[in-house]
């Protein structure tokens, strides 16, 4: 494999990393979000509302990102992998087609409803449009992963006499054996995520005694969705994967699991150190036969290895596999246990909420989902190796030939760049509305006289003219007005205040913020594509 095509897989990994980690959450916290704005229906409780609001600003920020970052994986079809566009365009286009013009407008279109739409729409329109962001973002999931199918397993083409690739059979493309497994394999992956952001800031919140209210429900509800989705990552999902994967891509297995030769009876490896050139694994600890139980359902099974497979067949990096394979298995165990405890604490006399220590543990614990999935989707890719359509069509032929690897490589620095400045723009508006907090609805109050709003003045009834005042007075001739105590229901305390307009000014705070957010980012990508065009007309 050349120096261009290796920079390309470079490029592709990077970008499609760093893209993914946005992707991920949006689709956890759409789940939940659809959640708490049903319980507020149902319960009529207004800190589920909220909470719902507070999320959703979380979720549009992350999603403009995940639109922004997505943008150059399109593109780098064309430029970076143009033979394998041609020869297989014909049936990736479709899906990935689909997945813009139907899920992405979906959802878009819903999360503004969701947004800017509850006073106008009603409480039931905004359950609605909850419902369907949960459902274009999990509909985005499905054709992303119907593409990634298809080239693990292809299916539904036919080949023409030019050595393209055409569909034959569209059904068999949406509704590939693959699917299934992988699918709910990636969206509890994703709920995973979600659960442990949402958990991680309510663990915050209570460790800092603000916004407490907020606190218990955010690690409630993460740790029970957590704890159900961790278990699905073992059973059913973990299962069919491994079943699908030894079934059709056994070279696959033997890598991931560090198996060098064939044995009858295979153990599963908790830890060790491929050693690809002397075909061993270093300083194993293995658990006998269970690795040939998990695969055939027998204890005495046999499970070929890699000697089993001629060498230009074999994944071309062996032990990157073998890593992220134990990574996110290891992490996944790690998922389960934390849940689980969290789970038993808080049946316990909702001990949860009040040792310190569990609350640290799930508060540190938020970033290692977003390893666990990446790692995840490692496994996948570097597994298929060295296919780029399995047993179709080589990596090494799918590459652009016309491009050097000074251009991938300046590509690939500018992307870096690029990334990393959004990258932080991302954490400090993720920081500056987590510190900010949940904010209860603007509480609407009745006086009996009308006020203009935004004015600065208050409009009396008329009165007679011998009255020693005009019709109309300022604010600063009125006597002082009582202080009202509104209570907090973060905290349960009252607060003083004699503004009532100062959740409104907050709301239009927060508002200002994400639209500056939207735009900044907004532009940012339009100045790259138009670039990126202006160097694909000028070669």
């Amino acid at each position: 494999m050349d120096i261009s095509t290796l920079l390309s897989r470079a490029q592709f990994a990077f970008t499609i990393g760093f893209h993914y980690l946005f992707p991920q959450l949006t689709m956890g916290l759409a789940l939940l979000i659809v959640i708490l704005k049903t319980l507020y229906l149902l319960r009529k409780n207004e800190l589920y509302n909220t909470a719902a609001r507070f999320w959703a600003r979380i979720f549009a920020i992350t999603f403009i990102m995940g639109v922004v970052t997505g943008i150059p994986m399109e593109f780098q079809f064309g430029t970076n992998w143009a033979r394998f566009s041609i020869f297989a365009g014909d049936i990736i286009a479709q899906t990935l087609a689909m997945e813009g013009a139907f899920a992405f407008f979906i959802e878009s279109a819903f999360l503004g409803i969701f947004l800017f739409g509850e006073q106008v729409f009603g409480q039931k329109m905004h359950w609605f449009s909850a419902f369907m962001v949960w459902l274009g973002t999990w509909a985005s999931g499905a054709f992303i992963i119907a593409s990634n199918a298809w080239m693990q397993h292809p299916v539904g083409y036919t080949m023409a006499a030019d050595g393209r690739l055409h569909i034959s059979n569209y059904w068999a493309v949406l509704f590939n054996s693959w699917i299934l497994a992988q699918y709910m394999h990636t969206m509890s992956g994703a709920v995973i995520t979600g659960s442990f952001f949402m958990a991680g800031l309510g663990a915050y919140y209570l460790l800092v005694k603000q916004h407490t209210d907020y606190g218990r429900l955010f690690v409630t509800m993460g740790m029970i969705m957590g704890l159900i989705a961790s278990l699905n990552q073992l059973f059913p999902s973990g299962d069919l994967e491994g079943k699908q994967v030894t079934t059709y891509q056994p070279v696959k297995l033997a890598a991931m699991e560090g198996l060098f030769e064939t044995e009858t009876g295979a153990g599963i490896v908790i830890i060790g150190q491929p050693d690809t050139p002397h075909q061993r694994l270093d300083n194993p600890i293995i658990v006998p036969n269970v690795l040939s139980f998990l695969t055939y359902r027998r204890w005495t099974a046999q499970v070929k290895g890699l000697d089993a497979f001629p060498a230009n067949q074999r994944p071309d990096s062996i032990e990157l596999l073998y890593y992220s394979y134990h990574i996110m298995v290891g992490l996944g165990t790690f998922f389960n246990a934390i849940t689980g405890l969290a789970f038993l604490l808080w049946l316990w006399g909702r001990r949860l909420f009040r040792w310190r220590w569990m609350l640290w543990i799930i508060m540190l614990a938020t970033p290692f989902p977003f390893i666990a999935n990446t790692a995840g989707w490692f496994t996948t890719e570097l597994g298929r190796q060295p296919w780029i359509v399995y047993g179709l069509l080589q990596t090494a032929q799918g590459s652009s030939p016309n491009l050097s690897s000074g251009n991938i490589l300046f590509t690939l620095l500018g992307f870096a760049g690029m990334y990393l400045l959004l990258g932080l723009l991302y954490v400090i508006l993720i920081i500056q509305e987590a510190l900010r907090g949940p904010e209860p609805a603007v509480e609407k109050t009745t006086t009996d006289e009308w006020q203009p709003v935004g004015s600065s003045y208050e409009q009396e009834p008329y009165q007679p003219a011998h009255k020693e005042h005009s019709p109309t007075r300022y604010k600063d001739d009125q006597p002082e007005k009582k202080t009202k105590k509104r209570p907090s229901l973060s905290t349960g305390r009252t607060d003083s205040t004699t503004d009532a307009t100062q959740p409104e000014k907050q709301t239009k705070k927060g508002s200002s913020t994400v639209t500056t957010a939207i735009g900044v980012i907004a532009g940012t990508a339009l100045a790259f594509v138009v670039e990126l065009l202006r160097l694909r007309q000028r070669k």
